[in-house]
């Protein structure tokens, strides 16, 4: 889909959905998706991941193959970017909605898939689009210039004769490709009833394929891209809350109450309490967090965090992130800085709300995506797509670079060998990036504190070092992270209604391995540069 401040480059948004379709759903439809259990979501662009055949193309068994990899890491949910047959290498705007892209694999491969990660015990879900189609696309196809056509209300037109399809965001009717796929787009119309039957019947189709009822062939999630009220703030689709998502929503979780929809919304002001208040989703994307995290400013930090959880209602959560596939990596936004790679990774993992982790993200891959400098065409995003780093040669089984010899994003690919950035040389290195975020992941599925607990500040007496704890009513831990080059003097406070100290409590050291000295219910320590200290709370 297309961001806010990329023209033609192909990304994602969010938005909400309405209040009437929740009113209508059960208590235990509401909090069955919910339930929390340990989850760490690993999100992966399918095309970049793990090359199964030797064509180049990352695809479906190829995350199969590397399910171990995976889990090995720690992780217990996979995100995976659309699947569906596209002109476009993002595989957003379909070209068919049912049909898997034949470079990915089939829908053999793709249930195999999903089974074999239920049997191990991890979830999967997909990524869905639903509001623009490509001149390939049979509703667009048979009802362009043709208005007797069946499918002629499916898609928007500004006339009767069916001769100016309705344009995408930003007014654009027609898309750029890397590969010079140029095509025309047009939008959906999400109003009418054909077509929100369509989409109940695709998405209950992802969810029991069989449709035996037992959901172990079909996924557990949902990411639902650019979800708006009004579609584009065009004034053509609107009320679609209540219209299109929260009907739709509802009607799938009366099939599957365990079914999870996670809004990415482009409204990020409010840190998704409109999505929350109006809308049947589950969980939100938690963008104010990580713009905040990047600025390694105490303050900001602190005042995103203590807003995106108080906005979060009981039984909704928040999806916490450092990166994803329309941004640029977080080690390209700290210049690879180790030592800020490993705050951020920290704060990913620590703060709260459901952790995701973006593919090549624990090993710090580098991708400046979405700046124009290869003029109009998706090529823009492929530096922070690319190929996932199997090996310090950069080559061998595997690799998934489908962008080879392709372009300038090829000329100034970020895949160097033996730069320590790869699977291969951080894995058995145990000071590695890699080693920082399986033990981060540890840490967070092992206490239910971390992925059960609240979030809530403590103050301390120096600007560099941010201080939280996180809680249940059984236990808690403290978490100090120093945001700074330099080492820090500290004084926390421990003095929170939430942590309920007293004299007799101590501190266990969960991570890090500073024993601080505790008088009078404060925290002494001096921490060293970019470091990270975490302590449970014992009686």
């Amino acid at each position: 889909m297309l961001k806010k401040n990329h023209l033609l480059i192909l990304i994602a948004f969010a938005f909400f959905i309405t209040t009437e379709g929740c009113q209508n759903m059960s208590n235990n439809q509401q909090t069955a998706a919910n339930t929390t259990q340990a989850e760490v979501i690993y999100h992966i662009f399918l095309r970049s991941f793990y090359d199964s055949n030797g064509d180049g193309i990352g695809d479906i068994n190829g995350i199969r193959e590397k399910l171990g990899y995976l889990q090995g890491l720690g992780v217990t949910t996979i995100l995976v970017t659309p699947i569906v047959q596209s002109v476009y290498y993002h595989n957003y705007f379909a070209d068919n909605f049912r049909k898997i892209d034949p470079s990915y694999g089939t829908i053999e491969d793709w249930i195999n898939l999903v089974k074999a990660a239920h049997k191990r015990g991890m979830k999967i879900y997909l990524d869905e689009e639903f509001q623009y189609v490509t001149n390939r696309q049979k509703w667009f196809k048979d009802s362009y210039q043709n208005p007797s056509s069946p499918y002629s209300k499916y898609v928007l037109y500004k006339d009767s004769a069916n001769t100016e399809p309705v344009p995408i965001i930003y007014n654009i009717s027609t898309l750029v490709g890397y590969n010079d796929s140029s095509r025309q787009v047009a939008t959906v119309n999400l109003n009418d009833p054909q077509v929100q039957n369509f989409f109940y019947k695709l998405l209950k189709y992802w969810m029991d394929p069989n449709g035996d009822g037992k959901f172990d062939d079909g996924v557990d999630g949902f990411r639902l891209d650019h979800m708006m009220n009004n579609l584009d703030y065009k004034n053509i689709l609107t009320d679609l809350f209540t219209k299109f998502w929260c009907p739709l929503i509802t009607k799938l979780k009366a099939v599957n109450p365990k079914i999870i929809f996670i809004a990415e919304q482009a409204d990020w002001a409010d840190y998704g309490k409109d999505y929350f208040d109006s809308a049947c989703v589950d969980r939100v994307f938690a963008f104010n967090l990580r713009n905040t995290i990047v600025s390694f400013n105490k303050e900001q930090i602190a005042s995103a965090a203590d807003s995106t959880f108080a906005n979060t209602p009981p039984g909704k959560l928040q999806i916490v992130f450092i990166e994803n596939h329309d941004m640029e990596r977080f080690s390209s936004a700290v210049d690879r800085n180790p030592g800020k790679m490993r705050v951020g990774a920290a704060l990913n993992l620590l703060i709260g709300g459901v952790p995701s982790v973006y593919y090549g993200q624990e090993l710090g891959m580098f991708g400046k995506g979405g700046d124009h400098r290869f003029g109009s065409t998706d090529g823009n995003d492929i530096p922070q797509r690319e190929a996932f780093e199997w090996y310090k040669a950069d080559t061998g089984k595997g690799m998934a670079i489908w962008y080879k010899n392709t372009g300038p994003w090829w000329d100034s690919t970020d895949l160097k060998p033996n730069d320590g950035v790869s699977l291969q040389e951080e894995e058995f290195e145990p000071n590695s990036l890699w080693n920082w975020y399986r033990s981060l992941i540890h840490l967070h599925t092992s206490h239910a504190v971390f992925y059960n607990g609240k979030y809530a500040g403590i103050t301390n007496d120096n600007n560099q070092v941010f201080s939280f704890i996180r809680y249940t009513d059984d236990s808690s831990a403290v978490v100090a992270v120093n945001l700074s080059d330099s080492s820090q003097q500290v004084n926390i406070n421990l003095d929170s209604p939430l942590l309920k100290w007293n004299d007799k409590n101590t501190l266990v050291n969960l991570f890090g391995n500073i024993n601080p000295a505790i008088n009078g219910g404060r925290i002494y320590l001096q921490l060293p540069p970019y470091s990270v200290q975490v302590w449970e709370k014992e009686n």
